[in-house]
């Protein structure tokens, strides 16, 4: 048995669980395939205890992923090295609700002069004329509208 630096030591009750989960199917595949990944590299009584390029090889995943799991579940646990980490960056959404009911209120209207239609760009241009919001995309816009509910009538 080779010495890794992060030496995965599992509890009889969290073998269980793993088990359990592996078991079952009814996880999602990153979570199944960690799971599988801990219990092999498993060193402590009744681990498997396998080295991380079988681990890689028997489980068809990149060796850095497997010594990925080994140093999140020494280091941070086993929940963290199950569950998929969250995204770091949040972005403000550029429409509340009175701003997203505005844009609806001016795509009903008419257009402007000389145009038969309101594009995304002329929205765009709208919103930020009537000081709703300082910038927005046209994109922004068009996903905006897109999940809006709304029917021509």
């Amino acid at each position: 048995m080779r010495q890794t630096k992060y030496a995965v030591s599992l509890t009889e009750a969290e073998r269980a669980q793993l088990r359990t989960l592996v078991g079952s199917g009814m996880a999602p595949a990153r979570m199944l395939t960690r799971a599988r990944i801990l219990l092999k590299a498993d060193q402590g009584e009744g681990g498997a205890a396998w080295a991380d390029a079988a681990i890689a090889g028997a489980l068809d995943v990149h060796p850095t992923t497997v010594a990925r799991v080994r140093h999140q579940v020494v280091e941070q646990g086993l929940e963290v090295a199950l569950e998929r980490k969250r995204p770091d960056r949040v972005y403000a959404r550029t429409f509340d609700g009175a701003a997203e009911a505005h844009l609806v209120a001016v795509t009903c209207s008419t257009p402007p002069d000389g145009r038969e239609r309101w594009t995304l760009r002329l929205l765009a241009d709208e919103m930020v004329r009537l000081d709703v919001v300082e910038t927005v995309s046209y994109e922004t816009v068009r996903r905006t509208l897109k999940q809006t509910p709304s029917s021509p009538g």
